[in-house]
């Protein structure tokens, strides 16, 4: 199945929940299949991060639903993120692994996972974290995006995609840096605090 409509089928269900994605073609595609949610979105630019990133976000905001778009070989640079989500059983975290079984970004070397025999969804599951699942088509996908965004529990969905880019994707108008603050901005409005005050150089 493709990532894009998979992304689509997601954004449908999302209003106010905050979400950490994975760099590369993933971050055009999410923003286009997504743009109500562009505020609330911010890229993690170094693998093995993102889920992390979003664990400490759902513990600091345990009322905020958070959204975990990692990819198969950014989980794999540090799975250590299983066992922690599997101790501590985050209640408002919903996780989507896109397994496109290679590093796409440096041009498609493969992961572990294309082989055939290392399982994420499994290996979660063996690190406590009850609800991961995989799914190959666009249906499953969405069924289980809507389970687990209900759940009081860490969910995670292995989704089993192609790895191609959307073509003719718009892409992405900003940096990093100007991502950041976007991201933070919105944090700081639709939660009524203050993360990053004035600098004393203003």
């Amino acid at each position: 199945m493709k990532r894009f409509d998979c992304m689509k089928a997601l954004a449908a269900r999302l209003k106010d929940e905050l979400v950490i994605l994975s760099l590369g073609g993933s971050v055009d595609e999410w923003y286009n299949a997504a743009p109500h949610m562009r505020e609330a979105s911010l890229f993690q630019q170094q693998l093995g991060c993102v889920t992390p990133q979003a664990f400490g976000l759902a513990a600091g905001l345990p009322h905020r639903r958070v959204v975990s778009l990692d990819t198969d070989g950014g989980l794999l640079f540090n799975l250590g993120i299983l066992a922690t989500l599997g101790n501590e059983q985050p209640k408002n975290l919903f996780i989507v692994v896109w397994d496109n079984e290679c590093y796409q970004s440096i041009g498609g070397p493969p992961t572990h996972t294309a082989l055939g025999r290392v399982d994420l969804a499994a290996i979660a599951r063996g690190a406590g974290v009850e609800n991961a699942h995989t799914v190959r088509t666009v249906d499953e996908f969405d069924a289980h995006c809507a389970w687990g965004l209900a759940m009081e529990a860490p969910y995670i969905v292995v989704a089993k995609v192609l790895g191609t880019v959307q073509p003719d994707i718009k892409r992405k108008h900003s940096d990093g840096r100007e991502d950041k603050y976007i991201f933070v901005r919105h944090v700081e409005a639709s939660e009524g605090i203050v993360i990053m005050g004035p600098s004393e150089h203003n």
